[in-house]
Formats: structure tokens, C-alpha cells, sequence
């Protein structure tokens, strides 16, 4: 998907550019002048592939903006969702590093912005430069930090737990709107349950369960947080 006919040549670079200010800092003017003429800005629509599992991956993608989701194909036709990005993240190299395929999948939540670099050049600058591998080495090591938390939450929780571990962790990634309760980021129930490791039906469920105990309150798509607390109390207990 990354020949994606959404890609576009109007968007503003110089501002994608300062929300990567973070990947710019190691470099010295000549490096940072190399990134910048290869930075591609593409848009993708809700729910459109960024890359599938198997494909090769050639691409740093930075999420400017929007949601995406990272993940695997399960059995029975089930997804497992395994990351969520936001931005400004950076994903789609590890693959690259690790000299595999892509065994994972990712795509929008919503319209969402990506900027693209080629691995090439990354991978020249990586070896001109050791301040820029080191901040790949963090982001790498943070990103397993989450894998292994979430590893375990998804594999040792029963399903209240897990479904509240999910919605807090939605609420750490994507915030609240502007009544400080609301989740900012609209799930169907199907995504919450692959968030969640869990059937749809129990998903729903679980949720209808939760609106009732007064810990949360459900509006479509929408869901409001309006204890915190028993939230972590619930995601806690497992």
C-alpha cells in the first residue's frame, strides 16, 4: 500500500518537519538537508492498509496525524491488535533492522497523515551518525517495554480486566475530549475486542456490564470514563 494513490504533494513538509524535530536533533545540516529531501507525506483513509503482513519493508513511517492501528491476523479470521500509534510515533522499521517481512499489518483508525522516509537513507545516516542510532535503540526499547506489559495483561487478565486495561490504555495514548471524560478515539466494538483479546459478543457485553456498574457510559462509538477509579480497580484485580 505504500504506492497509495492518496500520496500527496501539497501538504505542508516544513510542518511535518518540525513535529519530527525529535529525529532532526542528532543530525548535522547536511544529514538533516538528505531526510528532509526524502521525506514523502501520504494520506490514508479510515481503515485503508498502510502495509500488510509479508510485505518487504522500505519505509520509516512518522504518524502526523490521525490513528493507526498495528495488527496480526489470527485464526478463525480474527485480528489481534498489538500496538496503537499516535502521534508524532514512529513504526514500520523493526522489520527492516531485523532483515524480515512485515509480520504484522497496519492500518488507519481514521484519515490519518504518515510521513516516509526510505529505510536506505535512514540506514546510511544510522552509520554516519551513532547520536541517531541510539534514538532508535530507545524507541526500540520502549516499544518492547509496551509489547512485554502488554503481553501480559492480554495472557494472565480475565476479561474485565483486560477490556479495562484497553480502555485505560486508550486513555493514556489518544486522551480525552474536552469534558475531560470522553475517549478520543472512537472504537467499533469489533477493534475494542481485538484491542482486547476477546470475542465481540464478550466485548459488548462486558462494556453493557460496565455501563451499568456506573463506571463508564456508552454513546454509540462513544464511550465516557466516568470512574477512573473502578476502572483501575478492575484492570488491577484481572
Amino acid at each position: 500500500m505504500l504506492d497509495s494513490d492518496m500520496s500527496t504533494k501539497d501538504l505542508d513538509k516544513s510542518k511535518a518537519l518540525t513535529k519530527m524535530a525529535d529525529i532532526l536533533e542528532p543530525l548535522n545540516e547536511k544529514q538533516r538537508a538528505l531526510l528532509t529531501d526524502h521525506l514523502t507525506l501520504h494520506v490514508y483513509k479510515r481503515n485503508e492498509n498502510i502495509y500488510t503482513e509479508g510485505e518487504i519493508p522500505s519505509q520509516l513511517m512518522c504518524l502526523l496525524t490521525g490513528k493507526v492501528k498495528i495488527f496480526k491476523n489470527g485464526a478463525g479470521g480474527r485480528n489481534q491488535i498489538m500496538r496503537i500509534i499516535k502521534p508524532v510515533e514512529y513504526f514500520a522499521y523493526r522489520a527492516h533492522f531485523a532483515e524480515e517481512e512485515f509480520v504484522t499489518s497496519a492500518a488507519a483508525f481514521e484519515t490519518s497523515t504518515i510521513g516516509m522516509i526510505p529505510m536506505s537513507i535512514i540506514t546510511k545516516l544510522i552509520q554516519e551518525n551513532s547520536c541517531l542510532a541510539w534514538f532508535f535503540i530507545k524507541q526500540l526499547s520502549k516499544d518492547l517495554g509496551i509489547a512485554d506489559e502488554r503481553t501480559v495483561n492480554l495472557t494472565q487478565k480475565h476479561i474485565r480486566g483486560r477490556l479495562a486495561e484497553s480502555l485505560l490504555f486508550l486513555k493514556e495514548s489518544y486522551g480525552v475530549e474536552e469534558d475531560g471524560c470522553t475517549l478520543s478515539i472512537y472504537l467499533s466494538r469489533e477493534d475494542l475486542a481485538n484491542l482486547s483479546n476477546m470475542t465481540t459478543s464478550n466485548a459488548i457485553r462486558t462494556l453493557s456490564n460496565f455501563a451499568a456498574e456506573k463506571v463508564i457510559a456508552i454513546d454509540g462509538r462513544k464511550i465516557k470514563i466516568i470512574s477512573e477509579k473502578a476502572l483501575m480497580k478492575i484492570s488491577q484485580i484481572g
